[in-house]
């Protein structure tokens, strides 16, 4: 019937793989997050959205930090020299890990800023203090 052995595999490993997708149901964000975590207004829900807020804005604060830096034309370390700190802990602080709110403000002050605010373009202003 087919010309080709590989022809017939192929076509037959085809349908059983559209069988297969059919049989799959996906789901969207919200339903994966109220299968795992739980719905809307439980408290295991708000808790993780409140962690996942501040890990946003954990982030944007880094970002702020790197983009600062890169006008700058300094490199982690310069950063880091500046600061006290190691070139990781720059690298942690500009990736939204393990900020704290004295550790922002030293970044800003060895980066010269005195204002409340940092400019970060698209993304818009950063209140920092």
């Amino acid at each position: 019937m087919f010309p080709c052995k590989e022809l017939f595999v192929f076509l037959r490993r085809e349908r059983n793989m559209i069988g297969m997708e059919a049989m799959i149901k996906y789901r969207t964000h919200e339903e994966m997050l109220e299968k795992h975590i739980g719905k809307k207004g439980t408290p295991e829900r708000d808790e993780y959205d409140e962690e996942v807020r501040r890990g946003v804005e954990k982030y944007r604060i880094g970002e702020a930090i790197k983009v600062t830096r890169k006008r700058q034309g300094l490199t982690q370390e310069e950063l880091g020299e500046r600061m006290g700190v190691q070139r990781a802990q720059v690298s942690k602080m500009e990736n939204g890990k393990d900020i704290a709110y004295s550790t922002i403000m030293r970044a800003f002050r060895a980066l010269g800023s005195d204002t409340a605010f940092i400019d970060l373009d698209k993304l818009g202003r950063v209140a920092l203090w």
